[in-house]
Formats: C-alpha cells, structure tokens, sequence
C-alpha cells in the first residue's frame, strides 16, 4: 500500500512537533533545576529559608559596610526589612554602601545571614536591576 504525500507531509510535521517539543520539555527541566529567583528582604521576613540558591536585591544601607580582610559584610535592605549579608572575595568596582545590589547565594538558617557567593553591582548613578525596582516600589512604595 503507498502512502499518498499529502499523509506523508503530515507524518512528518507530527514527528517534527514531537522532536521540538520534547527538545523543549528537556532545555526547560534542566534550566529550571540551575534557575535562581529573586527576593527581597521582605519576601524572606518571617519565612523559613529556602534551601536552594536565590537571588537577594535591594539597595545596600549606609553604614552597614564592614571589611575583614577578604570577608565583608553588609546588610541589604528594600526600605521596609533588612537582611544581613556576609562576602568572601573581591567586590565589583561600582559596589558601594546606598546603591542597588543583587546578590547570589543561601541563607544560614541557624544565622540567617546570607552567604552569597557573587554579588552584582547596578551599572550607573540612574540604572537600578528592574528586580530591585521592582521590590522596592511593592515594599516602599517609591524608589529612592
């Protein structure tokens, strides 16, 4: 029995379908294990820390900046809570205390400091990461 082309043509864009949306479903299961989420300080109050690597923003309090030798510490606020933060290494150029920051890391929940392990700077006097924005606009109502 011959298959006429017009079947064929359509096998093939099943198949075609298939292959692209398992192709898909695998890049977006393997990139939801390795994504991190953005928090503010206010997001994590009175919950218990997540056990997976996030994304901590908000603007760095003056005042709170200490150095001990490559460890530093600080605490990252969004206007309404505070959380303190603890870094070993060095410090991106633009990092300085009232400026937007986002930091990648955990929470000790014996502590609850958060270790981060790479922290980002905002870009320029007027850039803030939209997250930080974001969550401070919903927590504080303005930006700053």
């Amino acid at each position: 029995m011959k298959i006429k082309a017009k079947t064929q043509r359509l096998y093939l864009v099943i198949g075609a379908m298939t292959a692209l949306g398992g192709a898909g479903g695998l890049a977006f299961s393997t990139l939801g294990d390795k994504a991190t989420y953005f928090y503010a300080p206010s997001d994590l109050a009175g919950k218990a820390p997540p056990v997976e690597a996030i994304r901590l923003g908000g603007m760095v309090e003056k005042g709170s900046l200490v150095k001990q030798g490559e460890t530093v510490t600080f605490i990252v606020t969004d206007n309404n809570k505070t959380l303190p933060v603890s870094y070993t290494g060095i410090l991106p150029d633009l990092f300085r205390e009232g400026q937007g920051v986002i930091a990648e890391g955990k929470i000790d929940p014996a502590s609850g400091v958060f270790t981060a392990e790479t922290i980002l700077a905002k870009h320029d006097e007027k850039y803030m990461p939209p997250e930080v924005a974001g969550a401070m606009r919903k927590t504080a109502g303005t930006v700053s």
